[in-house]
């Protein structure tokens, strides 16, 4: 690809130096404006300068007289010199600074070239006009030859690696998420737990005891020599008591008495028995639950890998025109471009990737670059979360997301229960490439360090999640399935998320035992709450969720269950609605503050619990 693009330019390149001579033979009013316009457009882009001037010299030797060719000889000398020393002095030339060169020079000479009668008709007035066409001449041809140079080796790069490279990783993706689903299912069909035990396992048990005791005593063959013998019935209703009950019924206790001298060994060695196949049937019902996990967590790789392989379109070729624009803005800005690749997101939004080096060593402000970005895709975009501030000599990975339409502040203010060291509340506001915001918010049951630790974990292990690409849903039931493995007694945690889409204002709330939720627009409030239990308790989890349309100004408000059961009112959700309709603030920081404070007036200053509010407003940009 390499060679390819090489040939290419060097039969460009010889293209060029062909037009440069082509260019003498247009003439206006006895001026050539086309001379020095075409030189300088074709001087300030990555040709060969010295073969440039030459040919130009030459074309003029061909087609113009020589008064003009002495004219025209001093203004390319004068442009060439004048373009040099702008980018050494600012490390780069602009096509405006370049056409303001080459028609300054022409102007002076045209005005000098009367004063010495070169020209005996050349006057002041047609020197400013000719100076105007030149200028105009630079301005349109300069992006023209940009794309002439570069366009048809991106289109054919572009078109190569959509074709070839991107449908082929694609297709690999989807066939390892094809396996991964596949190994998820045969998992889940594995799944069937067990409540009662199987008459072969009764009957296995049967012969276990029988072995146990029976075996050693004289009497044996005449108890269980015969299919009607009273053995097999007292058996089967003693296993089924001490499943029922834990122990031996009396009533088959005393009729096993009867039967068999041995009926008190008879009925210790029977409940031993059982509970050591109770113990086996926990602990497979148990790996029936890991397998499920298992599954589900295989079901979300699966997921993953489908979603990477269809969530970025490379539309490069398609829009060459733009990205060459876009190229050739970075070029006026001194930065070079060595690859460039244009990509859309499922929701249409567009993503710019590329490698780019500063041209002359300096350093430009990838906000600039950004904005040069903005007008050649003529979308709004800004430079991604991890892309440094600055472009120097050293190649730099530079990533530009296409702007959302709404953007987010966060307040927090929170308390720790009086005699507490640490509050058992933890939250968490993240952004996610794609324009996406989530705030979420965690209560450790207790307090102290065991419930702040439970709840840093749930909170990091659904940040981890997130920015891996998983689902939300899925994001919270992998970080359950992990508190369920941990198994742990008594240790559960609430889940309080909202997701904001800040391209559509759509906002997902997920809750899993969290306290309620609060919508604040203007002075109307609304409530959002929730019934489901909290994570970590079961396997199978209930997630309740909702969704709402945000809009300029609004501000969701989160809070945990020490806020509102420490009101001591017989309606706390109401309350704090009243609450939050008296707030009149529009910075989220100064709300979450007064609403603590409000909540220390029902409890006279002292904080029986942790208490964490959590607020967002957001705003159009």
């Amino acid at each position: 690809m390499n060679g390819k693009k090489m040939n290419w330019t060097k039969w460009k390149e010889v293209a060029l130096y062909g037009a440069a001579m082509a260019v003498s033979r247009g003439a206006f009013a006895g001026c050539y404006p086309l001379i020095p316009g075409f030189f300088a457009a074709c001087y300030m882009e990555e040709v060969n300068r010295t073969l440039l001037l030459v040919f130009s010299i030459f074309g003029m030797a061909l087609f113009v007289p020589v008064q003009a060719m002495a004219k025209y000889t001093m203004v390319l000398l004068v442009t060439a010199v004048s373009i040099k020393l702008v980018e050494w002095a600012n490390k780069g030339c602009r096509t405006y600074t370049g056409a303001g060169a080459a028609g300054i020079g022409v102007c002076l000479l045209t005005i000098a070239g009367e004063l010495l009668q070169v020209r005996n008709r050349a006057v002041v007035w047609m020197g400013i006009l000719e100076a105007a066409l030149v200028f105009g001449v630079v301005v349109i041809l300069a992006p023209i030859l940009h794309r002439f140079l570069e366009g048809r080796f991106q289109g054919a790069e572009k078109a190569e690696s959509v074709g070839l490279a991107m449908p082929e990783h694609g297709e690999k993706l989807q066939t390892y998420a094809k396996s991964f689903n596949g190994l998820s299912q045969i998992f889940s069909q594995m799944e069937n737990f067990k409540s009662n035990f199987e008459p072969e396992e009764m009957g296995k048990m049967q012969q276990e005891i029988a072995g146990k005791v029976c075996m050693s005593c004289e009497q044996c063959a005449l108890c269980w020599q015969e299919e009607t013998s009273p053995m097999y019935d007292l058996f089967y209703r003693l296993l089924h008591s001490i499943e029922k009950r834990g122990r031996a019924e009396e009533e088959v206790h005393e009729q096993l008495s009867g039967y068999c001298p041995y009926s008190d060994s008879i009925v210790e060695t029977a409940v031993g028995v059982f509970e050591k196949a109770k113990l086996n049937l926990a602990w497979y019902n148990r790996l029936l639950e890991n397998r499920g996990i298992i599954a589900e967590q295989l079901d979300a790789m699966a997921y993953i890998m489908e979603d990477c392989a269809r969530e970025y379109k490379d539309v490069s070729a398609r829009e060459s025109k733009l990205l060459a624009s876009v190229k050739y803005r970075m070029k006026e800005c001194g930065v070079v471009i060595r690859e460039m690749h244009l990509y859309e997101r499922r929701n249409g939004k567009l993503s710019l990737q590329m490698s780019a080096a500063s041209k002359w060593g300096n350093c430009v402000s990838v906000k600039e670059l950004a904005k040069e970005a903005s007008q050649g895709l003529r979308r709004d975009m800004v430079p991604g979360k991890y892309v440094r501030s600055m472009v120097g000599k050293e190649e730099t990975f530079l990533t530009f997301e296409e702007d959302t339409l709404f953007h987010v502040l966060q307040g927090v203010a929170r308390l720790t229960k009086d005699g507490a060291q640490v509050s058992g509340d933890s939250f968490s506001f993240l952004e996610l490439d794609g324009g996406e915001c989530v705030m979420a918010l965690s209560d450790g049951m207790g307090s102290g360090i065991s419930a702040c630790k439970e709840s840093e974990m749930v909170i990091e292990l659904i940040e981890k999640f997130l920015e891996a690409g998983f689902r939300k849903e899925t994001a919270i039931r992998m970080m359950n399935s992990a508190m369920v493995i941990q198994g742990e007694e008594g240790i559960f945690s609430t889940v309080d998320m909202a997701a904001m889409d800040l391209y559509t204002g759509m906002c997902e709330f997920y809750k899993i035992g969290a306290a309620a939720t609060f919508l604040k627009r203007g002075a109307e409030v609304e409530c959002i709450s929730s019934g489901s239990l909290p994570a970590g308790m079961f396997h199978q989890l209930e997630i309740d969720k909702t969704k709402r349309q945000l809009q300029d100004g609004d501000f969701i408000i989160q809070v945990t269950d020490g806020v509102l059961d420490d009101l001591h009112v017989p309606s706390p959700e109401e309350t704090m609605e009243e609450i939050l309709e008296t707030i009149d603030t529009n910075n989220p920081g100064q709300m979450a503050k007064q609403i603590l404070e409000r909540i220390l007036l029902f409890t006279a200053g002292k904080v029986p619990d942790d208490m964490t509010v959590l607020t967002a407003g957001i705003w159009e940009k």
